[in-house]
């Protein structure tokens, strides 16, 4: 039996919630609570899980614990602030023996155990962070007839370019059109260009994150150890899929808040 799940909030975090669990065989997503609506208006809910900004999250978490629900959360806070927020809910859990997964997300989440690991097994050295972007996106200049707006990226592999081009369409514009003028263009002579549609520019800007994260050792004698993770990725969809990872677990532990960590089971396929 599939473990039911409710979406608090549906903003991006929700909706990559709600698209990761199409593709999870062991949870089934109960319904989705909007602003003003309630849990106990859904049958049968296990889990719920709090994808509401950062400011909303400890009302939201905690009262969803005093109303008996299990949650799973990722409220995107630092330092104190993370700290007081993880207090509080461990003692609303324990008031009212409700069960909490703090931190499923990716950071806090993820990347702080990554981050962990890597200081675990280099325990003297720096570690070193750098965010990027995924693509180095640029707008296009000029006129393509059936374009509201156009961003350009390249990438290069070898001694060949790549381009990649993303449109947000008009009304009544064709891609097939779009494309023929885009690949006409001198700009693009002879080198190979793929042309994708899609529903907001401004939207795509804001999506794909790069990492680098380095750890490297220092004292001793001897080759000094290093370790390097280098990501391009989404990471509203990473934190989506550490919360599922949350809720499939989250019924089978004690009362109480739990720091997520990452599971080793195995995991039926789908």
């Amino acid at each position: 039996m599939r473990c039911r799940v409710a979406i608090i909030g549906y903003g991006r975090l929700g909706r990559a919630c709600a698209q990761a669990i199409k593709d999870c065989a062991e949870l089934e997503l109960a319904g989705i609570v909007r602003r003003g609506g309630h849990v106990r208006d859904l049958p049968a809910v296990r889990v719920a899980l709090v994808c509401v900004p950062a400011a909303a999250a400890l009302d939201v978490a905690a009262e969803l614990l005093q109303q008996g629900h299990a949650i799973v959360e990722c409220a995107a806070l630092e330092g104190p602030a993370l700290e007081a927020h993880y207090a509080e809910l461990a003692r609303v859990a324990a008031r009212h023996r409700g069960r909490a997964m703090l931190g499923a997300g990716w950071d806090p989440g993820v990347l702080t155990l990554l981050r962990g690991a890597f200081e675990m097994l280099i325990p003297h050295g720096a570690s070193e962070i750098r965010l990027r972007p995924a693509l180095k996106l640029h707008h296009m200049t000029g006129v393509i007839p059936g374009v509201r707006a156009a961003l350009a990226a390249e990438r290069s592999a070898g001694a060949e370019r790549r381009r990649y081009i993303y449109v947000e369409l008009a009304p009544g514009a064709r891609l097939d059109a779009v494309q023929a003028a885009i690949t006409a263009d001198p700009l693009y002579a002879g080198e190979p260009a793929e042309v994708f549609a899609v529903d907001s520019v401004a939207a795509m800007e804001a999506l794909g994150q790069g990492l680098v994260f380095e750890r490297r050792g220092s004292g001793g004698g001897g080759p000094h150890p290093s370790l390097l993770l280098e990501g391009r990725f989404d990471a509203t969809q990473f934190a989506a899929r550490a919360m599922l990872d949350g809720a499939r677990r989250l019924p089978r532990l004690a009362v109480g808040a739990h720091p997520y960590h990452l599971s080793v089971e195995p995991r039926p396929t789908s």
